[in-house]
């Protein structure tokens, strides 16, 4: 969790000073709401929106990876960064911020960086997600923060996160049980 500092800004842990504005807060609860709406609609609880640099939303994305129309791929930021890519140049991708739910798995990590967006901010972390699921063989989870994929990578991407952590564990609650 966070702790708030001067003018509204909230400090993540393990960011290295990095601060979320209120903007930033605002647009993470848009993405846990998507995860509730995606929980609601019998899908896993992930969300994700990615807002360009003028503050426009320009995809938001609910996770759809559950059989047997889901696809084991679409994960919510995958589809949330693949929308923006399809329809933002590279220098408005760069300029853009995945927010999403949780932090992104290797594959959304993956994706988030092959379409070049510039910054993501996430909410759970992949830790305390692991502790929300446990073995649930829906979601074998990789104990591998996005920073360290990102680290291996030739792009620098901004991230901050966790914030909002009881918040965005909130979707969970109930559902991998």
């Amino acid at each position: 969790m966070g702790t708030v500092g001067a003018e509204g800004t909230v400090t993540a842990e393990g960011t290295a000073g990095a601060a979320a504005t209120d903007v930033d807060l605002r647009f993470l609860r848009q993405a846990i709401g998507v995860a509730q709406e995606a929980k609601d609609r019998g899908r896993h609880p992930f969300g994700s929106i990615v807002v360009d640099g003028a503050g426009t939303v320009v995809s938001s994305a609910g996770n759809n990876s559950m059989p047997p129309e889901g696809d084991p791929t679409q994960h919510a930021e995958l589809r949330a960064v693949a929308a923006a890519a399809g329809r933002l140049s590279p220098e408005r991708m760069a300029e853009s911020t995945l927010y999403t739910s949780a932090e992104p798995c290797v594959m959304c990590t993956g994706a988030a960086y092959w379409t070049g967006v510039g910054r993501i901010v996430y909410a759970l972390s992949e830790h305390r997600l692991l502790e929300l699921t446990g073995d649930n063989p829906e979601n074998p989870t990789f104990d591998l923060p996005c920073r360290e994929v990102i680290a291996r990578g030739q792009r620098h991407i901004e991230v901050l996160g966790p914030l909002l952590e009881e918040e965005a564990a909130a979707p969970h609650l109930g559902f991998w049980d």
